[in-house]
């Protein structure tokens, strides 16, 4: 039975236990994309808090592409500098980080966004409409993944995680309601197939290549059977998330008791050989605990809980009850950590 403390192997990187440190967007940057100093502290701590493995927040690999104006970016030479003081920070702590690659398609911030096929939506009060990529626009998306991950091996991380969540890009390709074109790329894993074959041309043997793979796409039997193909294609990990969510239909079962996304890892993880990460809600020990041993995934994702508490993974291990995340409406951190988060300040007082 898998224990949080447990090393395991991700391609030939050791991992020192089973506790992850998931992508998280905050947004530190300005319309440059390149890393401020607070983005390079904030790792050192994540590293330094003891977590098996770092995964760094959604960096986009095109200006265009991007979710939000302060994300990080990877598209461009400029930006591999202050992305080695990232890794550089990690490293000197022990720590393993791979970088998250996104592309936010129809629901980024381009004023004529993109999408697999022409796709309209409402959001925030306002109409979007995405049109159709051509061919030579996804082969484009395409060629930008491989070039950035050039970039990432050079700026020194141990590999890369594709986002294929969230409703961005990757997601929209692989959810046959948003993918209804007639080419090749109506295949829902072409697109990914060749991104991924274009990685492993471009870097080094040990260079990890992972996915964020979105369960209900729309349906769970859409998830597992991406993750079958995404294992022969020979993925290195699969991080299971929510895919495409105006297009989902998620499933679980009345008496599980975890959230549907940790019941729909656990399915994808007896489908699959590859290292299976769960996510969503696991915010203590007991929880992680709990869910190593009922889904028999191999790693947990500690996302706004290690926000909360940097070193959640080192007192965890040690038996020490963490600081965790109080589920707040709105997430008072992403808009003032120091002062506003109320999981911060109830950990302050049990100091």
């Amino acid at each position: 039975m898998k224990k949080l403390h447990d090393s395991f192997q991700i391609r030939n990187t050791r991992i020192k236990n089973r506790i992850c440190l998931p992508p998280m967007v905050v947004c530190t940057s300005d319309d440059s994309g390149l890393t401020p100093q607070k983005t390079v502290d904030r790792y050192r701590s994540f590293a330094r808090g003891g977590a098996g493995l770092l995964i760094q927040e959604a960096t986009c690999v095109t200006k265009e592409g991007r979710l939000a104006n302060r994300q990080l970016g990877i598209w461009e030479d400029a930006q591999i500098p202050g992305l080695k003081q990232i890794t550089d920070a990690v490293l000197a702590e022990g720590g393993v980080i791979v970088v998250q690659f996104h592309l936010a398609g129809v629901v980024g911030i381009s004023e004529d966004p993109y999408c697999p096929s022409a796709y309209e939506f409402d959001k925030d009060g306002k109409h979007i409409i995405g049109h159709e990529m051509s061919p030579a626009e996804v082969e484009g998306v395409r060629d930008a993944f491989i070039a950035a991950a050039k970039r990432a091996e050079l700026a020194g991380y141990d590999g890369v995680e594709l986002h294929g969540c969230h409703s961005y890009l990757l997601s929209q390709f692989m959810n046959s309601r948003v993918n209804k074109r007639s080419d090749r790329y109506a295949q829902p894993m072409c697109v990914v197939k060749e991104i991924v074959e274009g990685i492993r041309a471009a870097t080094s043997p040990d260079f990890i290549c992972g996915i964020r793979l979105g369960a209900f796409e729309p349906a769970l039997t859409d998830g597992i059977a991406h993750a079958k193909e995404l294992e022969a294609m020979g993925i290195d990990f699969i991080d299971v998330s929510y895919g495409f969510d105006r297009e989902a239909d998620p499933i679980c079962p009345s008496d599980f008791p975890y959230k549907d996304i940790i019941y729909a890892a656990g399915e994808i993880k007896k489908a699959v050989n590859v290292p299976v990460f769960a996510v969503n809600t696991i915010d203590t020990p007991a929880i992680a605990k709990g869910v190593l041993e009922l889904t028999d995934v191999d790693m947990v994702d500690i996302g706004k809980s290690m926000m909360v508490d940097p070193d959640w993974a080192n007192k965890a291990l040690a038996g020490i009850e963490p600081g965790h995340c109080l589920h707040c409406p709105y997430c008072t951190w992403f808009a003032n950590p120091d002062t506003d988060c109320p999981g911060q300040k109830l950990l302050a007082k049990t100091k």
